[in-house]
């Protein structure tokens, strides 16, 4: 076996250790990714441990408890809401 044949298979024995190691990290990421989305969409009181509702009805895009023992705001949530009120009526 030639220097160059070495070398070609070597380089491919490297290519499909690559390609499995990407296949590994895509099914990882996949993994990690829907258990984010189950703890996003599983979001529960951590008084009554009832899953918390989005908050439509004040316009906050928050999550508040259906027992009512507190409500739950993203940052930008926050940061909106302080500019809002910031910001005098004009009438």
């Amino acid at each position: 076996m030639s220097n160059d044949e070495k070398d070609r298979f070597g380089q491919k024995l490297h290519d499909v250790e690559a390609a499995r190691e990407n296949e590994w990290a895509r099914k990882r990421d996949q993994e990690l990714l829907e258990k984010l989305r189950a703890q996003k969409n599983a979001a529960t009181c951590p008084e009554c441990e009832q899953k918390l509702v989005p908050d439509a009805e004040h316009g906050t895009g928050g999550l508040v408890c259906p027992e009512r023992h507190g409500a739950w705001l993203s940052w930008d949530t926050i940061m909106k809401m302080l500019d809002r009120l910031s910001r005098p009526e004009r009438k």
